[in-house]
């Protein structure tokens, strides 16, 4: 069975604090387990979830600001100390290399995982997947950042009862689906008779940032967005100033691009309450709003139900 959730490891920017850890999110997609943006401590936050290093299929950072990253020598090393039986990529920011190097080799140890280095090297770059595609978009930071989304490809829903119709059932469903028709009974039978549009589900994730295109060309349609909102708005010329957003500049982009569920994070040490992000953004978006929290699960929304018309 397929499984679709965000892991929160950690919400805190800049400082972990005594409630948050530095950043670290693990998207399940079906047979995809990325690793976001690990932050220090990102390998024991995992001990108290129940995502391991054998699991990790994908690492993705978005950009060598220590919050960001200063888990990856800890994780990479634990891949190797897990003897993880298959290869994991890990994508970054091209520019950043260095910082990756220095990274996977801080310490010494004995590497025995199979590390598929592949960086990040333009605005738009694809990367195909199993399940869909990962797209990298350019954010506005001060040092190269990008922001990644995850896109299944729209596919179709089969009729139970039209394919009944046509006596199609078995392994003729699959090859109908996968071919586009079935020659049943000397008819053509084609996929468009006996089912419906099935829209490609969507994620993104947006890490820091000014409020620019690429942060609503990830979130378009978005059916899970995890946003930074490190600020509220009562800062926003500081947020501009140093490239991250607020919570109601998030809001307003869930809002503008279609978003079915909004995770905010990245939240400033400056504020104990994070009751005041929920308040700001609410004023904005009247969607599924959830203010993250370490440790917690959220799941990716189920399919939008086509109509059968």
């Amino acid at each position: 069975m397929s499984m679709r959730e965000l892991v929160i490891l950690g919400t805190a920017s800049q400082a972990p604090t005594r409630q948050r850890n530095h950043n670290g999110y693990v998207l399940r997609w079906d047979d995809e387990v990325i690793l976001f943006d690990p932050g220090e401590g990102s390998q024991r936050q995992m001990l108290h979830t129940t995502v391991t290093a054998t699991d990790l299929t994908r690492i993705c950072v978005t950009h060598f600001h220590g919050d960001h990253c200063l888990g990856l020598p800890g994780t990479i090393q634990r891949l190797s100390l897990d003897r993880v039986p298959h290869p994991v990529a890990v994508h970054f920011p091209a520019g950043g290399a260095e910082y990756f190097a220095r990274l996977r080799h801080a310490t010494s140890f004995y590497e025995t995982a199979e590390l598929h280095v592949e960086p990040i090297e333009a605005d738009g770059q694809r990367i195909a997947l199993r399940c869909g595609t990962l797209e990298a978009r350019r954010l506005r930071h001060p040092i190269e950042t990008y922001g990644y989304r995850l896109v299944e490809p729209d596919g179709h829903r089969m009729l139970p009862e039209k394919l009944a119709a046509y006596g199609i059932a078995g392994p003729a469903v699959g090859e109908l689906n996968r071919v586009g028709h079935l020659d049943r009974d000397g008819r053509r039978v084609t996929r468009d008779e006996v089912s419906v549009p099935r829209p490609g589900q969507r994620f993104a994730f947006v890490m820091d940032t000014g409020l620019c295109d690429a942060v609503y060309a990830l979130a378009e349609h978005a059916d899970l967005l995890v946003v930074e909102s490190t600020f509220l708005d009562a800062e926003a010329a500081l947020a501009a100033e140093v490239g991250h957003l607020t919570a109601a500049q998030a809001a307003r982009v869930a809002a503008e691009s279609g978003v079915r569920r909004l995770v905010l994070t990245h939240f400033s040490q400056r504020y104990a309450d994070p009751r005041r992000f929920l308040d700001e953004a609410r004023k904005h978006f009247d969607g599924d709003l959830v203010v993250a929290e370490d440790l917690t699960t959220v799941q990716v929304p189920p399919r939008r139900v086509a109509s059968t018309g």
